[in-house]
């Protein structure tokens, strides 16, 4: 494959990471090249290639999920341009993100399979090509969902280099495909352990296929494929775990966990506050932290959900009690850590959509010290989200273990896919198929699941099937690129987010703004003056 040239800050950052990292692992000061062709240098080339993607999924999630229906800011304020559009420019705050992040994973990823064809010959070897293959293909995917086409970078970097072109959006997702087929044949089929397996490339082959069949460029059996690659991950697989049991912590690699990042408290060590991930962070108002007794999480305020995210749940859906902390006991942490909680006091109650007047009047006499949310008072369109505990609190990814901090220390394995949101892959692919009946029995083992009734054949359409993305994946990182695959972002962001308008997303040229504008750094320093920017900007 042609060889493609980088933008020099990113192959200055690339080298950076590669010395680090060999500073880090090899303190003798020999060369990569004696380093990388010794088997143990180059599993620590291929480990160092996963670590990659906590700089990518555990800090900033802008790009993610900001600007969309289900979330949006309380009290403390998010990037505007990402979460408003009116000021979404390339210059914007959190636009490069994925850009700087995925394009180093990327030069790690090529680093290592460099390596591949040098170090020592072992049994692991190609387990380890395919990994990293899915590892490159996963960065290429996320910059291809923001950006649109981006430079194709297949060979190591390894001098500074100040032109580069750009592929189109169809050679990326081309590439894409053909490496996951690669590493589909190279990986393990078995169990989840951390590592990637046939699984793992699968669902990821399922995602491309479905995201690729909205494209002008879309194959026409791109749909299909989705389906049957979502199918062979199910592999007549059903939802065994209750929904909050996936979530427990310490439960991390559960039945339904397909691909992870992963994280643990020896691992962030030398700097706990810092190394570890933010997702605990996002979601909800600030719970008093360490002067709370038994330490509550840091909660920033900066991506609450919506009323539109709230109304969504429906009386027995186990997916709310699931999602939300909706009673808070006197010691934050004991929800997950004592047993039995019958003695424990309640101190807040958030009160779902449901309840009738007699619910809450029952409710404030069996717990009567309670500070009772009334449903509609605690989401920022509610009214006065000021002081602390004021929204409901997304548990999910709480970390009883983690050193408080607001800069992000939970040393839970970040979950980035998992089977039920494969279902709803298979859900999604089967409707654009022609075969909504097959379809709809996806979407049917998840509802089953949550414990509400099945939906209907009428039902079911892509909006539906959003819906149930929403109650599903509540805070996990995947709306942005829902809305965006579907063709929905505009319409949906703009009637149900109260800050944003259809109008913000007007951009150049009579263009809308929907990929994400290439940064303008990335353009300066390119002194290949014809790189096109994004035709909405």
């Amino acid at each position: 494959m042609k060889k493609l040239i980088s933008i020099i800050s990113i192959a200055l950052i690339l080298l950076t990471s590669c010395e680090d990292l060999l500073d880090e692992q090899n303190k003798s000061n020999v060369t990569a090249e004696s380093f990388y062709v010794k088997a143990e240098g180059y599993e620590s080339l291929v480990n160092a290639n996963y670590a990659a993607f906590r700089e990518v999924y555990g800090q900033d999630p802008w790009l993610f999920m900001a600007g969309t229906d289900l979330y949006m800011e309380g009290r403390n304020p998010e990037p505007q341009g990402l979460s408003q559009y009116t000021e979404l420019n390339p210059s914007s705050d959190g636009v490069d993100y994925l850009y700087n992040k995925c394009f180093a994973a990327i030069q790690r990823a090529n680093a290592a399979l460099h390596y591949a064809e040098l170090t020592e010959q072992t049994p692991t070897l190609p387990q380890r090509k395919g990994e990293v293959k899915f590892l490159r293909a996963n960065a290429y995917f996320l910059l291809v969902q923001t950006y649109g086409g981006v430079s194709l970078i297949t060979d190591l970097v390894d001098e500074a280099i100040i032109e580069f072109d750009r592929n189109s959006a169809e050679e990326i997702y081309d590439f894409i495909v053909a490496e996951l087929e690669e590493a589909v044949d190279l990986v393990e089929d078995g169990a989840y352990y951390g590592r990637v397996n046939k699984k793992a490339v699968q669902n990821l082959l399922a995602k491309v296929h479905l995201t690729r069949a909205y494209e002008a460029f879309a194959k026409g059996d791109d749909f299909s494929k989705a389906a049957s690659y979502a199918d062979a991950v199910i592999a007549g697989q059903s939802l065994n775990l209750a929904f909050n049991e996936v979530w427990m912590p310490g439960n991390e690699l559960n039945e339904e966990v397909i691909f992870s990042i992963q994280y643990s408290s020896g691992s962030i060590s030398s700097n706990p506050s810092e190394l570890g991930h933010q997702q605990q962070n996002w979601f909800g108002s600030y719970l008093g932290g360490s002067e709370v007794a038994g330490d509550a999480p840091y909660k920033s305020y900066n991506l609450c959900p919506t009323r539109f995210a709230l109304d969504l749940f429906s009386e027995g859906d186990q997916r709310w009690e699931g999602t939300f902390m909706t009673e808070v006991y006197d010691r934050y942490y004991d929800y997950f850590d004592v047993e039995d909680k019958s003695g424990l006091t309640v101190q807040h109650f958030y009160e779902p959509g449901w309840f009738t007047l007699a619910d809450s009047a029952e409710y404030v006499s069996a717990n009567p010290e309670v500070t009772y949310h009334k449903y509609g008072t605690h989401d920022p369109e509610g009214g006065d989200i000021t002081g602390n505990f004021s929204t409901i609190i997304v548990k999910k990814f709480d970390d009883p273990s983690s050193v408080f901090s607001n800069n992000g220390s939970n040393t839970r394995d970040f979950i980035v896919s998992r089977l039920s949101e494969t279902y709803l892959v298979a859900a999604e692919a089967y409707l654009g198929a022609g075969d909504p009946a097959t379809g709809l029995a996806r979407l049917n083992e998840v509802r089953r699941r949550a414990g509400v009734a099945n939906a209907t054949a009428a039902d079911f359409n892509l909006d539906y099937i959003l819906d149930e993305r929403a109650r599903e994946l509540l805070g996990e990182y995947h709306r942005w690129f829902d809305l965006k695959r579907t063709g929905k972002l505009v319409e949906r962001a703009s009637a149900y987010h109260p800050l944003i308008e259809s109008g913000d997303f007007a951009g150049n040229n009579g263009e809308l703004k929907i990929l994400r504008p290439i940064p303008q750094r990335a353009l300066d320093l390119n002194q290949n003056k014809d790189f096109p920017q994004n035709p909405a900007y």
